[in-house]
């Protein structure tokens, strides 16, 4: 049996954390014993919890301590962080440590030094007494990482006990809830965060185009509550094919009512912007006149289309190298506060493996399991509203007009 004494500090109680400290040990088959617990006597104070485990083995006992870290335990008196240095490009030492969206920092040079460019599915790479976190493909030979878990500490996001601008709802998905109330919630958020000088983000899919929402996500733009939009290929086809033809999918969207031929409007939509030499072209050109990406242009709203294996076209824009794709998602992230994510599950769950824990996330869809599964994939701090995204969109805008 090998043991190992581990320290957790904060607001363990109302945060569940406690909870899920000792629920974890006894499910690893482990035995804990409560060395010493110091539970905070005033709101603002938090606790501090000293545990000693056991476990068989010594790889059971990392395996623990892994699991215990995304709740703040960190070993107590514990020694500098390990570091390895990779052998080559690409590839890490088998024994690193990979990060969750929570705050991270490494006990470094007698200090606790926090990490920069939190994500969750990275690397802590150690450069010149700086903590980052990197992708596995950016590694370089020579990198030193950090391994095991010793020296690193997490600060799990208290959202159950601080957080009165996005309390509205629990993390638990229905579609029982009034929309309208949710809707003026959200909306004083996004106030709440352009008045502060915060960055929101928007994720959209096409069922923007295709539900009647675009006039009214045009209109966020003109009143500068979108600071990016991510998306991939159909969200602007389809909205090009609405300006170009006044048809969605082949679907006049004024009648609801198919179109004769109606279904080759998107790639007629397509040809013209290709033949214009790009969507900023043809807004610069007069083809382009409407609809969502004429007004990222116009209003200067950065815009990343990150393309897929079933696009057709493409649009001149649109980023076919996934890497190249990834990294600009990730730059047009970089300090945002607000996501809102409107009715794409693939490109939404991308988005949220690339976010902090700190930023506040809204998944509007009309399917409950996409909600679910974005929480299951770690962005534990998404908000789920069940409802039409073009209600939701109507709704918010007429809620963020002056």
């Amino acid at each position: 049996m090998v043991s190992e004494t581990v320290q957790a500090e904060g607001h363990l109680i109302d945060s569940g954390n406690f909870q899920s400290i000792l629920t974890t040990i006894v499910e690893h088959g482990s035995e804990y014993e409560i060395l010493r617990f110091d539970v905070g006597r005033k709101n603002e104070e938090g606790s501090h919890l000293t545990l000693r485990l056991t476990a068989d083995t010594k790889e059971r006992l990392q395996d623990l301590l892994a699991k215990l870290s995304v709740f703040g335990c960190y070993v107590k008196g514990t020694p500098e962080v390990l570091l390895r240095e990779a052998d080559m490009d690409g590839a890490v030492p088998e024994d690193f440590y990979s990060t969750t969206n929570h705050r991270t920092a490494v006990f470094l040079g007698g200090a606790w030094v926090p990490a920069e460019a939190q994500r969750m599915d990275a690397v802590l790479v150690v450069e010149a007494g700086r903590v980052t976190c990197r992708k596995l493909r950016d590694v370089k030979r020579g990198d030193r990482i950090a391994c095991g878990m010793q020296g690193i500490r997490v600060a799990p996001d208290v959202q159950q006990r601080d957080k009165p601008s996005f309390g509205f709802m629990s993390n638990e998905v229905s579609s029982e809830r009034r929309v309208e109330t949710v809707v003026a919630k959200v909306a004083e958020m996004m106030r709440q965060t352009k008045a502060a000088g915060g960055r929101i983000a928007f994720v959209a899919g096409p069922v923007v185009v295709h539900t009647g929402g675009s006039q009214y996500f045009c209109e966020l733009i003109h009143r500068g509550y979108v600071d990016a939009l991510l998306s991939g290929n159909a969200l602007a086809v389809h909205d090009i094919e609405v300006a170009l033809s006044g048809t969605s999918l082949g679907i006049d969207l004024s009648s609801g009512h198919p179109v004769e031929h109606g279904h080759r409007n998107h790639m007629r939509a397509i040809n013209a912007i290709r033949r214009a030499g790009g969507i900023g072209a043809a807004v610069a050109s007069g083809v382009l006149t409407t609809g969502i990406m004429h007004a990222c242009h116009t209003h200067d709203v950065p815009y990343v289309l990150a393309g897929s294996i079933r696009d057709d076209g493409p649009l001149p824009e649109t980023m076919m190298d996934l890497t190249a794709a990834q990294e600009a998602y990730g730059k047009a992230l970089a300090n945002v506060d607000v996501v809102v994510m409107l009715s794409s599950m693939l490109h939404s769950i991308g988005v949220g493996n690339m976010l902090p824990s700190w930023v506040k996330v809204i998944c509007v869809d009309i399917n409950p399991a996409v909600v679910t599964k974005l929480s299951d994939r770690g962005s534990t701090q998404t908000v789920g509203v069940v409802t039409d995204v073009g209600l939701f969109l109507h709704q918010l805008a007429e809620r963020l007009r002056p």
